[in-house]
């Protein structure tokens, strides 16, 4: 009986609670292959709501750098090939480093991917381009939509400016910080000095977002969004701003 180690992994955590690739999903796929192909499953490597470009998979990292080895362990067994990685190029790299710990990495749904020839190669290349093209497909829509929303005047994603916090996908005014762009707005209006500034709000107390002392950077930074605060948006720094959809916090 071979002994092998189970690799499952959700993008994001929406994707988390979908059946169709969840990972009580996957574990069912894998056990169901081990059962059938003499394999025990010694341990899980598991990669919740972690997207594959962006953030970081601890369990994958474990998997290729960690201290896994052949003995004990003589595969690495997905559910499907896309689940370790959606670029080809990715995918390949990862599969060569388990190669020189002796591990050979196997997917429980293609088992012609893994016969071990030329023609297995190619079929997986295809199959990975097709998840490749997928994903970017995924972010083409998605862009698509955020710029389509900022278009309108709505909240489209990013950091909001100091003053506001995201609520379901709208820009909500924060009491405590409005009180500060107010202020900063009003007292540069009458001639004060971006220092005088930041002197006074760090002499009550008051904390930028990230809780540390206001400086004069930061202050900038509000004055630059005033549009923002009178009831414009724009998507990024390039866009043209439009009327926005949120509350303005200078009304007057």
């Amino acid at each position: 009986m071979k002994n092998v180690v189970a690799y499952c992994r959700v993008s994001t955590d929406g994707q988390a609670q979908e059946e169709k690739c969840g990972i009580d999903s996957q574990k069912e796929i894998i056990m169901k292959y081990c059962a059938e192909h003499d394999m025990q499953i010694s341990d899980w490597y598991i990669d919740e709501g972690e997207s594959g470009v962006k953030e970081s998979r601890p369990a994958l990292d474990e998997l290729l750098f960690g201290e896994l080895r052949n003995p004990p362990v003589t595969t690495v067994v997905v559910a499907k090939s896309d689940r370790m990685a959606r670029d080809i190029k990715l995918y390949f790299y990862y599969m060569m480093l388990l190669e020189k710990k002796g591990i050979e990495l196997v997917s429980a749904s293609e088992p012609f991917v893994d016969d071990g020839t030329g023609l297995g190669n190619v079929y997986r290349s295809l199959m990975l381009f097709v998840a490749e093209q997928e994903r970017m497909n995924i972010n083409k829509r998605t862009s698509g939509g955020r710029k389509i929303k900022a278009a309108r005047g709505g909240y489209s994603g990013g950091r909001p400016p100091y003053g506001y916090r995201p609520v379901d996908g709208n820009l909500v005014i924060v009491p405590e910080e409005a009180e500060v762009v107010r202020y900063v707005i009003s007292a540069k209006k009458s001639g004060e000095t971006f220092q005088r500034i930041c002197d006074k709000l760090n002499a009550e107390g008051k904390t930028n977002r990230s809780g540390t002392k206001f400086s004069i950077s930061t202050i900038q930074v509000i004055l630059e969004n005033e549009p923002m605060y009178r009831g414009m948006y724009r998507y990024g720094k390039g866009g043209d701003w439009v009327q926005g959809q949120h509350e303005p916090i200078l009304k007057d």
